[in-house]
Protein backbone atom coordinates (compact mmCIF):
# COMPACT_ATOMS: atom_id res chain seq x y z
CA UNK A 1 0.00 0.00 0.00
CA UNK A 2 1.38 3.41 -0.97
CA UNK A 3 2.52 5.64 1.89
CA UNK A 4 0.68 8.98 1.93
CA UNK A 5 3.12 11.89 2.47
CA UNK A 6 2.59 13.94 5.63
CA UNK A 7 2.52 17.75 5.19
CA UNK A 8 5.50 19.37 6.88
CA UNK A 9 7.45 22.63 7.13
CA UNK A 10 11.01 23.64 7.94
CA UNK A 11 12.96 26.87 8.37
CA UNK A 12 16.42 27.83 7.17
CA UNK A 13 17.22 30.57 9.71
CA UNK A 14 19.86 32.92 8.29
CA UNK A 15 22.27 35.54 9.59
CA UNK A 16 25.39 37.26 8.31
CA UNK A 17 28.60 36.10 9.97
CA UNK A 18 30.95 38.41 11.81
CA UNK A 19 33.71 40.35 10.07
CA UNK A 20 32.60 39.50 6.54
CA UNK A 21 32.77 35.72 7.00
CA UNK A 22 29.65 35.20 4.89
CA UNK A 23 26.11 34.00 5.47
CA UNK A 24 25.38 31.38 8.12
CA UNK A 25 22.42 29.05 8.62
CA UNK A 26 21.28 27.48 11.88
CA UNK A 27 21.18 23.67 11.88
CA UNK A 28 20.33 21.06 14.49
CA UNK A 29 21.42 17.45 14.81
CA UNK A 30 18.64 14.95 15.42
CA UNK A 31 19.17 12.56 18.31
CA UNK A 32 20.31 9.01 17.58
CA UNK A 33 16.97 7.71 18.90
CA UNK A 34 14.92 9.71 16.37
CA UNK A 35 12.51 7.57 14.32
CA UNK A 36 13.10 9.69 11.22
CA UNK A 37 16.55 10.81 10.03
CA UNK A 38 18.46 9.99 13.25
CA UNK A 39 21.89 11.49 13.98
CA UNK A 40 21.99 13.88 11.00
CA UNK A 41 22.08 17.67 10.71
CA UNK A 42 18.86 19.24 9.45
CA UNK A 43 16.98 22.53 9.43
CA UNK A 44 14.42 22.90 12.25
CA UNK A 45 11.12 21.48 11.07
CA UNK A 46 8.35 18.91 11.41
CA UNK A 47 4.80 17.91 10.57
CA UNK A 48 1.94 20.38 10.15
CA UNK A 49 -0.66 19.96 12.90
CA UNK A 50 -4.29 20.92 13.37
CA UNK A 51 -3.32 23.71 15.80
CA UNK A 52 -1.09 25.23 13.12
CA UNK A 53 -4.04 25.46 10.75
CA UNK A 54 -6.22 26.85 13.55
CA UNK A 55 -3.64 29.56 14.23
CA UNK A 56 -3.68 30.62 10.59
CA UNK A 57 -7.47 30.64 10.49
CA UNK A 58 -7.80 32.77 13.65
CA UNK A 59 -8.55 36.42 12.93
CA UNK A 60 -5.49 38.69 13.14
CA UNK A 61 -3.34 36.01 14.79
CA UNK A 62 -1.00 35.84 11.77
CA UNK A 63 0.57 38.67 9.79
CA UNK A 64 -0.80 38.80 6.21
CA UNK A 65 1.48 37.16 3.66
CA UNK A 66 2.83 39.88 1.32
CA UNK A 67 1.74 39.85 -2.31
CA UNK A 68 5.38 39.43 -3.38
CA UNK A 69 5.23 35.84 -2.08
CA UNK A 70 2.94 34.92 -4.97
CA UNK A 71 5.95 34.90 -7.28
CA UNK A 72 7.35 31.92 -5.39
CA UNK A 73 3.98 30.33 -4.69
CA UNK A 74 1.22 31.34 -7.14
CA UNK A 75 -0.72 28.13 -6.37
CA UNK A 76 -1.03 29.07 -2.70
CA UNK A 77 0.70 25.97 -1.36
CA UNK A 78 1.83 27.98 1.68
CA UNK A 79 -1.09 30.41 1.91
CA UNK A 80 -2.57 31.12 5.32
CA UNK A 81 -4.97 28.32 6.19
CA UNK A 82 -2.70 25.51 5.02
CA UNK A 83 -0.83 25.56 8.34
CA UNK A 84 2.53 25.54 6.57
CA UNK A 85 3.76 28.88 7.90
CA UNK A 86 2.49 28.49 11.45
CA UNK A 87 4.04 25.01 11.60
CA UNK A 88 7.38 26.46 10.49
CA UNK A 89 7.20 29.08 13.26
CA UNK A 90 6.25 26.48 15.89
CA UNK A 91 8.97 24.02 14.89
CA UNK A 92 11.58 26.79 14.88
CA UNK A 93 10.51 27.73 18.41
CA UNK A 94 10.55 24.10 19.57
CA UNK A 95 13.89 23.10 18.06
CA UNK A 96 15.84 26.38 18.02
CA UNK A 97 14.13 28.52 20.67
CA UNK A 98 13.47 31.35 18.19
CA UNK A 99 9.90 32.65 18.04
CA UNK A 100 9.06 34.71 14.96
CA UNK A 101 6.30 36.96 16.25
CA UNK A 102 5.37 40.60 16.67
CA UNK A 103 4.52 42.41 19.89
CA UNK A 104 3.11 45.90 19.50
CA UNK A 105 4.32 46.00 15.90
CA UNK A 106 7.94 45.03 16.62
CA UNK A 107 9.64 41.65 16.35
CA UNK A 108 9.59 39.85 19.67
CA UNK A 109 12.71 40.16 21.85
CA UNK A 110 13.41 37.20 24.13
CA UNK A 111 16.47 38.80 25.73
CA UNK A 112 14.11 40.48 28.16
CA UNK A 113 13.71 40.17 31.92
CA UNK A 114 14.33 36.82 33.61
CA UNK A 115 10.62 36.31 34.31
CA UNK A 116 9.85 36.73 30.63
CA UNK A 117 12.58 34.30 29.56
CA UNK A 118 11.34 31.73 32.08
CA UNK A 119 7.78 32.13 30.84
CA UNK A 120 8.74 31.45 27.22
CA UNK A 121 10.88 28.51 28.32
CA UNK A 122 7.70 27.07 29.86
CA UNK A 123 5.84 27.56 26.58
CA UNK A 124 8.62 25.78 24.72
CA UNK A 125 8.57 22.91 27.23
CA UNK A 126 4.83 22.57 26.74
CA UNK A 127 5.31 22.17 22.98
CA UNK A 128 7.90 19.47 23.57
CA UNK A 129 5.40 17.67 25.80
CA UNK A 130 2.69 17.98 23.13
CA UNK A 131 0.66 20.30 25.36
CA UNK A 132 1.49 23.55 23.62
CA UNK A 133 -0.76 25.62 21.40
CA UNK A 134 0.29 28.48 19.15
CA UNK A 135 -3.17 29.96 19.44
CA UNK A 136 -3.02 30.02 23.25
CA UNK A 137 0.57 31.29 23.31
CA UNK A 138 -0.16 34.16 20.93
CA UNK A 139 -3.34 35.22 22.71
CA UNK A 140 -1.80 34.97 26.19
CA UNK A 141 1.24 37.04 25.23
CA UNK A 142 -0.48 39.50 22.90
CA UNK A 143 1.50 38.33 19.88
CA UNK A 144 0.94 38.18 16.15
CA UNK A 145 2.81 35.36 14.38
CA UNK A 146 5.32 36.79 11.91
CA UNK A 147 4.18 34.60 9.02
CA UNK A 148 5.21 37.43 6.68
CA UNK A 149 8.87 36.93 7.68
CA UNK A 150 8.95 33.48 6.09
CA UNK A 151 10.08 33.37 2.46
CA UNK A 152 9.24 30.26 0.46
CA UNK A 153 12.42 28.63 -0.84
CA UNK A 154 11.94 24.93 -1.60
CA UNK A 155 9.35 22.16 -1.84
CA UNK A 156 10.44 18.54 -1.49
CA UNK A 157 8.47 15.30 -1.63
CA UNK A 158 10.00 12.14 -0.18
CA UNK A 159 10.41 9.47 -2.92
CA UNK A 160 7.83 6.76 -3.39
CA UNK A 161 8.99 3.51 -1.83
CA UNK A 162 10.21 5.10 1.41
CA UNK A 163 8.43 3.89 4.58
CA UNK A 164 8.04 7.47 5.85
CA UNK A 165 7.18 10.22 3.39
CA UNK A 166 6.86 13.97 3.85
CA UNK A 167 5.58 16.77 1.64
CA UNK A 168 7.80 19.54 3.03
CA UNK A 169 7.82 23.29 2.46
CA UNK A 170 11.12 25.04 3.30
CA UNK A 171 11.27 28.71 4.20
CA UNK A 172 14.06 31.23 4.62
CA UNK A 173 13.91 33.65 7.55
CA UNK A 174 16.28 36.26 8.94
CA UNK A 175 17.24 35.60 12.55
CA UNK A 176 15.79 38.25 14.93
CA UNK A 177 18.61 40.33 16.40
CA UNK A 178 17.23 40.09 19.94
CA UNK A 179 16.78 36.34 20.09
CA UNK A 180 19.35 33.58 20.45
CA UNK A 181 19.06 30.24 18.67
CA UNK A 182 19.60 27.33 21.08
CA UNK A 183 18.89 23.67 20.30
CA UNK A 184 16.39 21.87 22.51
CA UNK A 185 18.55 19.05 24.06
CA UNK A 186 15.57 16.70 23.57
CA UNK A 187 14.83 15.99 19.92
CA UNK A 188 18.25 17.36 18.96
CA UNK A 189 21.75 16.72 20.31
CA UNK A 190 23.53 19.72 18.79
CA UNK A 191 22.82 23.08 17.23
CA UNK A 192 25.14 25.49 15.47
CA UNK A 193 25.48 28.39 13.07
CA UNK A 194 27.49 27.34 10.06
CA UNK A 195 28.33 28.64 6.60
CA UNK A 196 26.73 26.39 3.94
CA UNK A 197 30.10 25.89 2.24
CA UNK A 198 31.66 24.77 5.51
CA UNK A 199 28.81 22.33 6.16
CA UNK A 200 29.34 20.84 2.69
CA UNK A 201 33.10 20.56 3.24
CA UNK A 202 32.60 18.84 6.58
CA UNK A 203 30.10 16.48 4.96
CA UNK A 204 32.70 15.49 2.37
CA UNK A 205 35.15 14.85 5.21
CA UNK A 206 32.64 12.57 6.90
CA UNK A 207 32.18 14.69 10.04
CA UNK A 208 28.84 16.36 9.25
CA UNK A 209 26.13 13.79 8.37
CA UNK A 210 23.42 15.02 6.00
CA UNK A 211 20.49 13.59 4.08
CA UNK A 212 19.79 14.16 0.40
CA UNK A 213 17.41 17.14 0.50
CA UNK A 214 19.47 19.00 3.11
CA UNK A 215 22.63 18.41 1.10
CA UNK A 216 21.13 19.82 -2.09
CA UNK A 217 19.66 22.86 -0.32
CA UNK A 218 22.99 23.67 1.31
CA UNK A 219 24.48 23.64 -2.19
CA UNK A 220 21.88 26.22 -3.24
CA UNK A 221 22.45 28.38 -0.14
CA UNK A 222 26.22 28.33 -0.70
CA UNK A 223 25.71 30.47 -3.82
CA UNK A 224 24.59 33.49 -1.76
CA UNK A 225 27.06 35.97 -0.29
CA UNK A 226 24.62 37.35 2.30
CA UNK A 227 21.31 36.67 3.98
CA UNK A 228 19.78 39.63 2.16
CA UNK A 229 20.82 38.19 -1.20
CA UNK A 230 19.22 34.84 -0.35
CA UNK A 231 15.98 36.49 0.76
CA UNK A 232 15.85 38.64 -2.39
CA UNK A 233 16.20 35.50 -4.50
CA UNK A 234 13.43 33.74 -2.59
CA UNK A 235 10.84 36.44 -3.26
CA UNK A 236 11.66 36.68 -6.97
CA UNK A 237 11.80 33.03 -8.08
CA UNK A 238 9.14 30.35 -8.45
CA UNK A 239 9.48 27.31 -6.16
CA UNK A 240 9.10 24.06 -8.12
CA UNK A 241 8.29 20.70 -6.54
CA UNK A 242 11.36 18.49 -6.23
CA UNK A 243 10.42 14.83 -6.24
CA UNK A 244 13.45 12.52 -6.21
CA UNK A 245 13.18 8.87 -7.20
CA UNK A 246 14.34 5.87 -5.20
CA UNK A 247 16.34 3.32 -7.21
CA UNK A 248 17.54 -0.07 -6.03
CA UNK A 249 21.15 -0.72 -6.97
CA UNK A 250 22.49 -4.10 -5.91
CA UNK A 251 21.51 -4.72 -2.29
CA UNK A 252 21.07 -1.04 -1.50
CA UNK A 253 19.21 2.05 -2.68
CA UNK A 254 20.13 5.45 -4.08
CA UNK A 255 18.08 8.63 -4.51
CA UNK A 256 18.25 10.71 -7.69
CA UNK A 257 16.74 14.00 -8.78
CA UNK A 258 15.58 14.15 -12.40
CA UNK A 259 18.41 15.55 -14.50
CA UNK A 260 20.99 15.09 -11.72
CA UNK A 261 22.77 11.76 -11.83
CA UNK A 262 25.05 12.29 -8.83
CA UNK A 263 22.61 10.52 -6.57
CA UNK A 264 22.86 9.78 -2.86
CA UNK A 265 23.27 6.42 -1.13
CA UNK A 266 20.38 5.80 1.26
CA UNK A 267 21.37 4.42 4.68
CA UNK A 268 19.71 0.99 5.21
CA UNK A 269 17.64 2.10 8.21
CA UNK A 270 15.85 4.74 6.12
CA UNK A 271 14.28 2.16 3.79
CA UNK A 272 13.04 -0.07 6.60
CA UNK A 273 9.51 0.27 7.94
Amino acid sequence: MAVVPRPASAVMLLRNGHAGTGMEVFMVRRVVQSEFMPDVYVFPGGSIKADDRAAEESAQLCAPVPARETVADPEGRTALGTGARAAAIRELFEEAGVLLAYRNGSLLALTEDEAGKARFADYRRAFHERRGSLVELARSEGLQLATDQLHYFAHWLTPEGMPRRFDTHFFLALAPSEQQAVYDHLETSDGLWIRPAEALARYQEGSFPLVFATLRQLEELAAFASAEEALAFAVSHYVPLKQPRLVQEGEGYRIYLPGDERGWEVPPHMTQG
